[in-house]
């Protein structure tokens, strides 16, 4: 187990390795994490031509890194193969078991922190990582988003735990193994499978972390799940539909219910776009359906009265990138001003100065995870 004061640093820094945005944001998260090595991803960035290209590229950097005996290079890039593996294929499955097991081998020397957490037919996989020493501060759960996996993000529990926290990771329905393994489909009700981490750990308090589209599902189920004290939104949603102005929302929502012309558009549009593409199939592969609509459905799933804010009681931090271009900042300021009931309500915007204003603060992870952890101490019984 590695001590607090050995935790190495995280990279600072949003770095150009490829002239697409989103391959670039890509494997800028990869290195943001830590285990990418900067050598490694620039050398498979100028062998990129496209997103089809990803996984054979980064598959034979991450085959190279395990060979040196690099494991935790390795997983990085071999993540970075997984992701842009098509989602409703044998190879997506083989890759990712080929990720966990490689994780499972490059972290060993954290315990055995893996756990299975009963949930319908099938389990949602989670991680509990003990606060790594000094005084404990209570218990954190955190979860990601939409196209994560929850392994990707060791070293952010890793420095909540150095922080004095029982970190709890997992999986919801439709994420990660939960979806690959388990064949369990997406749920936007989080406080379903939150609930049911909290049962299974037999945790009574704790603070929620969502990351990404998280962001929504930790407020959902703050409303309605009493054991949950503080939440961070990281960042928020709060409904697709409000990056429009608001006499644009009126017709958008029009348009969608014309589900024959909707179908016909996604469709095309994601001949056109191999980003769109990817999104639309991820959305299609949580769900388990081939309907073009679905995938719209799902995101319009995530809105403003089931997300239900004047249900949240407890302290929030909503954190935010100034040029998100996933989540922007006008989610964020929508998402405070609906959260009516809560105890306190901190809105922290992240900037380009800091190196951090990009999704999920991909360029300054240490900053934002300091953040964090400086607002819990504060808002800390």
């Amino acid at each position: 187990m590695v001590k607090s004061e050995a935790l190495a640093k995280l990279p600072v820094g949003f770095v150009d390795f490829h002239r697409h945005g989103f391959l670039n944001y890509q494997f800028n998260r990869a290195h943001a994490l830590g285990w990418a090595r900067t050598e490694d991803l620039r050398d498979a960035a100028a062998r990129v031509r496209t997103l089809a290209g990803v996984p054979e590229v980064f598959e034979g950097v991450a085959s190279r890194a395990e060979r040196e005996g690099r494991l935790r290079n390795a997983t990085s890039c071999l993540r970075i193969a997984e992701f842009f593996t098509p989602q409703q294929s044998s190879p997506k499955r083989e890759m990712y078991a080929r990720y966990r097991d490689l994780f499972d081998r490059a972290f060993a020397d954290s315990g055995e922190i893996r756990h299975a957490v009963p949930y319908g037919s099938a389990s949602l996989p989670a991680y509990f990582l003990p606060a790594l020493d000094g005084e404990k501060h209570g218990t954190l759960l955190l979860h990601g988003g939409f196209d994560s996996v929850i392994e990707e993000f060791f070293a952010i529990w890793e420095r909540f735990a150095a922080a004095g926290y029982d970190v709890i990771a997992f999986e919801g329905p439709g994420q990660g193994g939960a979806r690959t393994i388990g064949g369990l489909t997406f749920d936007h009700d989080w406080e379903k499978p939150a609930g049911a981490v909290l049962d299974h750990f037999r945790v009574s308090n704790a603070a929620l972390v969502g990351l990404s589209m998280g962001g929504y599902w930790c407020l959902r189920a703050a409303g309605r799940e009493p054991r949950i004290d503080r939440v961070v939104s990281w960042p928020p949603v709060f409904d697709w539909l409000y990056q429009l102005p608001g006499p644009l929302r009126g017709p958008t929502r029009w348009m969608l219910d014309r589900r024959g012309f909707m179908n016909w558009s996604i469709s095309v549009r994601t001949r056109l776009s191999a980003v769109l593409r990817h999104a639309v199939n991820q959305a299609l592969y949580l769900v388990d359906k081939v309907e073009p609509m679905a995938a719209a459905d799902w995101f319009l799933g995530m809105n403003a009265e089931h997300l239900g804010s004047e249900r949240v009681t407890q302290d929030v931090l909503l954190m935010c990138g100034e040029h998100d271009g996933f989540q922007p900042p006008r989610l964020t300021a929508h998402q405070a001003n609906a959260l009516t009931s809560a105890r306190s309500v901190k809105v922290r915007t992240f900037t380009k100065a800091e190196h951090a204003d990009s999704h999920c603060q991909m360029g300054n992870l240490g900053l934002a995870c300091d953040v964090v952890t400086a607002w819990l101490r504060e808002t800390g019984a």
